[in-house]
């Protein structure tokens, strides 16, 4: 839709467009990758008479490099820039092909626009790095994700949320288990926000290598510092995973109801259902009736978690249960 208003405003002859109208058009061209209809209206502000300015040519070389068909096109445009005298390449001309070349995923073109742009006098700035880092880990080159990180902390360079989300995946990914634990540590050190995405990182990796005090040491530094919120929840509900998959149904049971306490409920169907696998491991009916009684006012069950409850009382032979759980089924619609 966003191009079709485009090309209407383009197709318009009884409205004349100034060069800022030309600007934005680019710029949203740009945004939404439609290269030739970009260059149109590079083109058309030029037969107008209008001269670009670098900021436009940026704009089209953003557009240009969203696809590895047309990058071509978008160095053909820099040497333009670089042979004109009122639109030479500035520090966003760079930036521009550091971030695009790291969308691309090719590594060696966005480590040399990222030397270019030093060696024409202008400084690496947080999104450079951001896009170094983030294609790197990307494509697995943790060395080097690591590398950069560093001589960005060496430079002063503060780091976004992005970048320690970044380089936390690159160590998970790694299974690095000691510098997880000294990376948190320096970033709770130096307050730094510990996102949801992170802890779903560590989980992932706790999860797999079946490390239940790890992530037990972590809910107790998180809640001594009172943290709350998405952060919190994905933690306090990949230990309940963790402990159904190691078939611990009391710490189930007790991490179930230490999450619901601090007034946070499960964060997916998936989560319930793993309790309630745990209930029927354990043959722990009565129990699993309570667990089911207490969560009914928070949380409302899928279709799954009926299907799991039919086939595990049907399963253990339970009549009774069964055609009750059925008939909760039909009054919730399914």
């Amino acid at each position: 839709m966003d191009h079709l208003v485009l090309e209407w405003r383009l197709e318009r002859k009884d409205d004349e467009i100034d060069h800022n109208q030309y600007s934005d058009l680019i710029s949203l061209c740009a945004n939404i990758q439609n290269v030739s209809l970009a260059l149109r209206l590079f083109t058309s502000m030029e037969a107008s008479g209008i001269k670009p300015s670098a900021t436009d040519f940026n704009s089209l070389i953003h557009a240009c490099l969203s696809s590895t068909s047309t990058v071509i096109t978008a160095l053909s445009l820099f040497q333009i820039m670089e042979n004109s005298e009122g639109y030479k390449p500035n520090s966003q001309t760079y930036d521009t092909f550091v971030l695009g070349f790291s969308h691309l995923r090719d590594v060696d073109k966005m480590q040399a626009w990222f030397a270019a742009k030093k060696a024409a006098g202008f400084p690496a700035n947080l999104q450079n790095y951001e896009s170094v880092i983030f294609a790197f880990v990307r494509t697995k080159d943790f060395d080097s994700a690591d590398r950069f990180y560093e001589e960005m902390i060496s430079v002063g360079v503060m780091p976004s949320v992005c970048i320690l989300e970044y380089v936390l995946e690159g160590l998970c990914k790694r299974r690095k288990c000691d510098r997880v634990r000294d990376f948190l540590n320096f970033l709770l050190e130096c307050k730094f926000e510990i996102s949801g995405n992170m802890i779903e990182k560590i989980v992932e990796l706790y999860y797999e290598l079946g490390k239940v005090d790890e992530m037990e040491k972590l809910l107790e530094t998180l809640m001594e510092l009172n943290q709350v919120g998405e952060a919190l929840l994905r933690l306090h509900c990949g230990l309940i995973r963790l402990y159904a998959k190691l078939d611990r149904l009391d710490d189930v049971e007790y991490s179930v109801g230490r999450m619901m306490s601090q007034e946070m409920i499960f964060r997916s169907p998936d989560d319930v259902e793993k309790v309630i696998s745990s209930y029927f491991s354990k043959e722990a009916y009565d129990r699993l009736d309570l667990f089911m009684e207490h969560i009914k006012g928070y949380y409302k069950l899928t279709r799954s978690t009926y299907d799991l409850l039919v086939a595990g009382y049907r399963r253990a032979g339970l009549t009774e249960k069964l055609d009750l759980i059925v008939k909760d089924m039909k009054l919730a619609g399914f």
